[in-house]
């Protein structure tokens, strides 16, 4: 007999894992790590979509269950386990529907909530910039007010999904004559527009998700600015902390974990004592991601908690990786194997969503102020 969850996310997590489990018995895709990033597959993204597994946080008006944070870190954490290829819906269901919930016109949120629901739509990213580096306030990118909207011309640079995307979010500076953080502000962007192109960066692994973004003379219509126009800043930190306290910043590398849990030898007290360290590390970012949800759930922007989150994450994903190289075999060390691949992916892990000492900073700040 199965009982509910005390979260209330039992149905919900059984649901995803059936479904998971059809598409891998059926080959139709293959476990592994950063899925969610570098897994690009729209007809997985429309599958949940049918089954009302994309926005299950948002109300039903715009196509959501009306159900809370908590269900979507339940979805967010049965993907991400299964190494799902959620990387089609994963940035606009994560962070641009919440901040477009809260910070969109009446206008813009039924232009956009439901296309992410159905999938529609897909986002990526317009944040960092070439000359910028970790200081998003250092952005140069300019939207200039024209008749009816902004023109916007810059470029953007490590863009992940740009070459499939169907819509951009996009931070820009609308007013050189303020401080760098009071002149910026948000928009939405149709990746169709006239005027933006965008060129692969090629990793180490020989794949492309990452891009670099041009915007020469870029038309975006008025009622696609993203909240108060200036506001950009307090609006994008607020975002940030959807970004950075997800269950994916510290899962990316749960198919490797899994895979150590299957071969580690019981017998083996060094394998025995590493795989105990991970497995409670784990239950506690899994209860500070709960905490990062329960706080959304009650209207905060759980900045501090969420960039403790990526911090501690990162960290816990390597080490995941180091422990891998020590106890599985060498048969499974080569570069296209589980761990290969996500040895290659890792370099990205410390430096997405912010690098360290970035989070150690922001982490300080609120601090002070509590």
């Amino acid at each position: 007999m199965t009982t509910e969850s005390p979260d209330g996310t039992f149905a919900l997590r059984s649901e995803v894992r059936e479904l998971t489990a059809q598409w891998r018995t059926a080959g139709k895709y293959t476990p592994r790590s950063d899925n969610w990033l570098r897994g690009f597959d729209l007809e997985f993204s429309k599958e949940l979509a049918s089954r009302w597994l994309i926005g299950v946080s948002w109300p039903t008006e715009y196509g959501g269950r009306g159900l809370s944070a908590i269900h979507r870190l339940a979805v967010a954490e049965e993907l991400l386990r299964a190494g799902a290829p959620v990387a089609a819906h994963w940035v606009g269901d994560r962070q641009i529907g919440p901040a477009v919930l809260r910070h969109g016109s009446a206008e813009l949120k039924g232009e956009i909530l439901p296309g992410i629901v159905a999938s529609d739509f897909v986002f990526c990213l317009g944040m960092s910039e070439p000359s910028a580096g970790s200081d998003l306030a250092a952005v140069s990118t300019y939207a200039e007010p024209v008749e009816g909207g902004w023109l916007v011309n810059g470029r953007k640079i490590w863009t992940s999904g740009a070459h499939e995307a169907t819509h951009i979010y996009l931070l820009a500076r609308t007013d050189r004559k303020v401080a760098k953080h009071r002149g910026l502000s948000e928009f939405i962007v149709d990746m169709a527009s006239d005027g933006i192109s965008v060129s692969p960066i090629v990793d180490i692994t020989g794949e492309r998700h990452f891009n670099e973004v041009l915007f020469d003379d870029v038309f975006v219509p008025e009622h696609r600015v993203l909240g108060a126009v200036g506001n950009g800043w307090k609006q994008v930190v607020e975002q940030l902390s959807f970004e950075r306290g997800g269950p994916e910043r510290f899962l990316s590398t749960y198919p490797v974990l899994a895979r150590i849990l299957d071969v580690a030898d019981p017998a083996d007290a060094s394998a025995k004592g590493a795989v105990g360290a991970l497995v409670a590390r784990l239950a506690t970012l899994r209860r500070l991601a709960f905490e990062v949800a329960r706080k959304i759930d009650q209207g905060h922007a759980p900045v501090q908690q969420s960039a403790t989150l990526k911090y501690l994450g990162n960290a816990f994903e390597l080490d995941v990786l180091e422990a891998a190289r020590t106890i599985l075999p060498p048969s499974e060390n080569r570069p296209d194997s589980l761990l290969g691949h996500a040895l290659l992916a890792s370099p990205g892990f410390t430096v997405r969503g912010g690098a360290a000492e970035v989070l150690l900073g922001l982490i300080a700040r609120e601090e002070k102020r509590t």
